[in-house]
């Protein structure tokens, strides 16, 4: 009787304040999952709760609460554990016959702006909804999208403007509250209770990776070492223009089986940016992924998106002491000054400013400044020279840079030079130039700082949300298997990621 009462009481306050969750399983074994938050029972038919703290674990006791659930509907989320590249399942049963209903997703990010995404469904005829393969009949995206609570994200109304959601600190979760809610809702999620609730955790760590910060000879990163004993190939990643020291691809790379080093060159120090030389500083980073007693020292590629893929092709044709065993390169050119210090590339691009164009909202558009593609080798990079394994990504709906006709330059320059075969292009249609690991929200346009001035614009990167996330994904298994190939000596010596 008093099971009967807590569970009555728990079943009320889950409804009112959407913090508990309901998940129905069919289980023939039994067996326990622990999680960070939460503690989860299987077996052949079990409730699940948050925090399983009822102790609902006997015949009797499943009996009981299996009579009381009714129709109350059973949301289930798997795994609500899980690296953001792994795929999730998300399930509603028990629910009337041809119900309509709201599947929302809600996320805090680390600067406090919420963000969501909903999709519209109807229940089958056992009144189960499985996103994977029923069709979402509207919301932020539609049709079956077994990812789409997740890539469709987008600021909840009322938000500040030019947003972009970017994971700082790998050392936490980013926390997705995924909800089942009655009828099709397009607004006014907070002001309802939702019918069940599930409270996942997306993570770009998986257990044993390893962070370290690197201060050494000068150099700045973070180095992410995979679980296990190695050794293992590494990488040397890069971002772009934006500046910074940003980790997650890295982490994310570990957590793939990679040591993999983040390296800030952009930094708020206009001084000591100016100062780096576009060969040395990077070579000096390199040899600190190359001389861990973990690496495979002949096997370190590069990993470069936007302007890092200058500074890879720059190293891979011209530098005397690295030879990267491949490269991965994303939205990126082989147009800028040879072998200058990046002070010099950000002022040949202030010299060619007048080129930047304006879309109809006042939005930054830079893909001209590059145009049209130079024959002087002293203004690209010689592409004959590259010696090693080449993947370019391409989005043709980039606004930020000139990618589709430098990939075209490149590819013609190579074939010239009789090394196209170490040429893989990917090019992606209504794809746009920030493509990031797999289910991270599109944005066709967000705030971004101009490093030569320090002046806030809202940048123009192009794409469309579902080409986009479809380019996303498919670019990030591409991107690893080819890493994989040309990095691990046999297929069965690369790792399997685990969380």
């Amino acid at each position: 009787m008093f099971l009967r009462t807590v569970i009555e009481l728990f079943l009320l306050l889950s409804e009112l304040s959407a913090r508990a969750f309901c998940i129905w399983t069919e289980r023939a074994n039994k067996r326990e999952v622990f999680g960070h938050k939460y503690e989860l029972y299987r077996t052949k038919q079990t409730f699940i709760v948050e925090l399983g703290f009822l102790g609902v674990h006997s015949d009797e006791d499943q009996r009981c609460l299996s009579t009381m659930v009714g129709t109350f509907p059973l949301l289930s989320v798997q795994p609500t554990w899980g690296l953001v590249d792994e795929k999730i399942q998300v399930v509603v049963r028990n629910l009337p016959p041809a119900l309509s209903v709201t599947l929302h997703s809600l996320h805090r990010s680390e600067d406090k702006d919420l963000w969501e995404a909903f999709g519209h469904y109807t229940s089958d005829g056992q009144g189960t909804v499985t996103v994977a393969k029923d069709a979402s009949l509207g919301g932020t995206y539609e049709g079956a999208e077994p990812m789409g609570l997740l890539w469709s994200m987008q600021p909840v109304p009322g938000s500040r403007t030019g947003l972009r959601l970017r994971k700082m600190d790998v050392l936490t979760p980013m926390v997705v509250h995924i909800s089942v809610y009655s009828g099709h809702m397009t607004e006014g999620f907070s002001k309802q209770s939702p019918l069940a609730t599930v409270v996942t955790e997306r993570w770009y760590m998986a257990p044993g990776v390893c962070r370290i910060d690197i201060r050494e000879h000068g150099v700045r990163g973070t180095l992410f070492l995979p679980p296990g004993p190695g050794p293992f190939p590494g990488v040397l990643d890069m971002w772009g223009g934006g500046g910074g020291l940003v980790e997650y691809r890295s982490c994310l790379l570990a957590s793939q089986g990679f040591v993999s080093m983040a390296l800030e060159y952009l930094s708020h120090d206009k001084n000591r940016t100016s100062d780096i030389d576009v060969k040395t500083y990077f070579e000096k980073a390199f040899r600190i992924v190359q001389e861990h007693p973990l690496v495979m020292k002949d096997r370190v590629a590069l990993f470069g998106l936007s302007l890092g893929t200058s500074v890879a092709l720059n190293l891979a044709a011209y530098s005397k002491v690295i030879s990267p065993r491949c490269c991965v390169c994303i939205s990126g050119s082989h147009v800028n000054p040879v072998n200058k210090a990046i002070g010099e590339v950000f002022r040949k691009m202030k010299e060619d400013g007048y080129k930047t164009q304006f879309d109809e909202e006042g939005r930054v558009v830079w893909r001209d400044i590059i145009l049209p593609i130079p024959t002087d080798l002293g203004e690209k990079v010689d592409m004959g020279r590259i010696k090693c394994p080449l993947m370019l990504v391409v989005g043709e709906d980039d606004q930020n840079w000139a990618t589709v006709e430098s990939a075209k330059d490149i590819a013609q320059m190579m074939r010239a030079a009789g090394n196209e075969h170490l040429l893989t292009i990917l090019q992606y249609p209504d794809a746009g130039h920030l493509i990031e690991p797999p289910y991270t929200p599109h944005f066709r346009a967000s705030n971004f700082i101009v490093q030569q001035t320090r002046q806030k614009v809202i940048m123009l990167w192009g794409g469309y949300p579902k080409p986009h996330a479809d380019a996303q994904e498919d670019c990030w298994e591409k991107s690893l298997s080819f890493l994989r190939q040309h990095l691990y000596p046999s297929p069965d010596s690369v790792p399997k990621a685990k969380l």
